[in-house]
């Protein structure tokens, strides 16, 4: 079989299993093309489905070349506008975005600070080791997370964690701590 897609090879080519391939080389790259500028998801999947569908029905198309260009170009928009029907009912994805969202539920760390003057923080603080000083200011006043924390001190994660959760319970232990924490 020639390389080239005409009439005479899609006649003589009926049941011959190279024709599919063929079919698939001459017309892919112009079924992805247009799949992507109308617009559908993941153009290549949709463009494997269209070629799905035209295989088995390749020895009943009709009108040679123009028939079977537009038989496969009629399946590609049927394939785009199932695509464009499922995106509409499917809610829209968009990545978390931190700046964006506005929501501000205040911690129990927020509220323990507001209730408690900045003395008597740092008379808490001096009774925790450094590295839990160091800890709980840059998580809770600084507001960095674990991951920043870590970075920071040059520190793993698990390592953090450790340390903070130390510094709380220290803390909690505190006399002057117990009347503000709810038992």
């Amino acid at each position: 079989m020639t390389d080239a897609l005409t009439d005479d090879v899609l006649r003589a080519g009926a049941g011959d299993p190279e024709l599919f391939s063929l079919v698939y080389r001459s017309y892919a790259s112009q079924v992805l093309g247009y799949l992507t500028a109308r617009g559908v998801e993941d153009p290549e999947a949709v463009m494997q489905d269209v070629f799905l569908a035209v295989l088995p029905r390749l020895e009943t198309v009709t009108g040679g070349m123009q028939g079977l260009r537009t038989f496969i170009f009629s399946v590609a928009h049927a394939r785009m506008v199932d695509d464009h029907r499922r995106q509409s009912r499917t809610p829209a994805k968009l990545p978390f975005d931190a700046e964006l969202d506005l929501r501000e539920e205040s911690s129990a760390e927020a509220e323990a600070l507001a209730r408690v003057s900045p003395s008597e923080v740092l008379d808490l603080l001096q009774g925790l080791l450094d590295e839990q000083k160091e800890v709980l200011t840059l998580r809770i006043i600084g507001g960095l997370t674990v991951d920043q924390v870590a970075a920071v001190m040059g520190k793993s994660p698990g390592a953090v964690k450790q340390l903070q959760r130390r510094a709380l319970n220290r803390l909690r232990e505190e006399t002057s701590v117990k009347e503000y924490v709810a038992p």
